[in-house]
């Protein structure tokens, strides 16, 4: 697997964008992926250094699908990631905060 096969997407949400000043970015990783696997892809996708990866699985919540039919959102896998403090910053999320 390559480092875009790893990170899916970014969060940008109102609280991811708060850590933002802290190095701190929120990512949507692959289920499968471990903290070390997440390191390697964010360091060679971004070129920055990271300090500390903590993850998250989060459940899929329950829905209607249609009329009164039960169902469930997707389950899903949350990387938070901090970069070291003489790492640069990550340009994608720049113009967010």
């Amino acid at each position: 697997m390559n480092s875009y096969d790893i990170i899916i997407r970014p969060i940008i949400t109102e609280r991811s964008m708060a850590d933002v000043e802290k190095k701190k970015y929120v990512f949507e990783v692959a289920k499968d992926a471990g903290k070390i696997e997440i390191k390697n892809a964010v360091e060679t996708a971004f070129g920055v250094k990271v300090k500390a990866v903590n993850t998250i699985n989060v459940r899929g919540k329950a829905k209607r699908m249609g009329a009164g039919r039960p169902g469930t959102t997707r389950s899903w896998k949350k990387a938070y990631v901090q970069l070291a403090d003489n790492s640069k910053t990550i340009e994608l999320f720049e113009g967010m905060v």
